[in-house]
């Protein structure tokens, strides 16, 4: 038997130690997904380990017809998911109808290292970073977005656009500031 097949194995039967070993083998790649949908590294930690109660919880229910770690980043999206819409209502999401995508391309991430890209997608507004997160990092299309988090199109479209500005004027402040130049 495989390794990985063996592990499931074990958490299936709730064995403490493949349990820790399938947990210490996933959580470092699930704690980058965990900070991109929150505002911080706790916030961060309690989606993660919630998201692996999620997984204990439902390994049985594993059938092998995706890989591992597929698996458990779907539920780990999910989770940071349902962890955001607790949030979402709080903060308000503007819907613009025709919008003009007037997003102009003329900067580079190829100069930004990881974290601090993700330090970048942090400071976004709630709703605009889960959008963000979805549609450019996770793949999504805005129908399943707006049918994820029940809200329009227009409001998806909205609030990529508006995730992409913001961005942008992040990115290009950075750019300043590494140049010596100040406004």
């Amino acid at each position: 038997m495989d390794p990985e097949k063996a592990l499931i194995e074990g958490c299936k039967k709730g064995d403490r130690k493949s349990q820790r070993k399938l947990y210490e083998e996933f959580a470092p790649k699930m704690t980058v997904v965990c900070l991109r949908y929150s505002k911080s590294d706790q916030e961060a930690e309690d989606i993660l380990q919630e998201s692996f109660i999620k997984v204990f919880d439902k390994i049985k229910s594993f059938k092998g017809e995706s890989r591992l770690i597929y698996w458990i980043k779907r539920i780990v999206i999910n989770t940071a998911l349902n962890h955001c819409r607790r949030k979402l209502y709080m903060f308000p999401m503007v819907d613009i109808d025709k919008m003009q995508d007037s997003f102009e391309s003329d900067f580079s991430l190829a100069g930004f290292h990881f974290s601090e890209l993700l330090k970048m997608i942090q400071l976004l507004p709630s709703g605009c970073q889960v959008i963000f997160n979805l549609y450019a990092l996770e793949g999504y299309n805005h129908n399943e977005i707006a049918e994820s988090l029940d809200i329009s199109v227009g409001t998806s479209k909205s609030q990529y656009f508006r995730a992409k500005m913001l961005l942008r004027d992040m990115i290009q402040k950075e750019e300043k500031m590494s140049y010596g130049h100040t406004e």
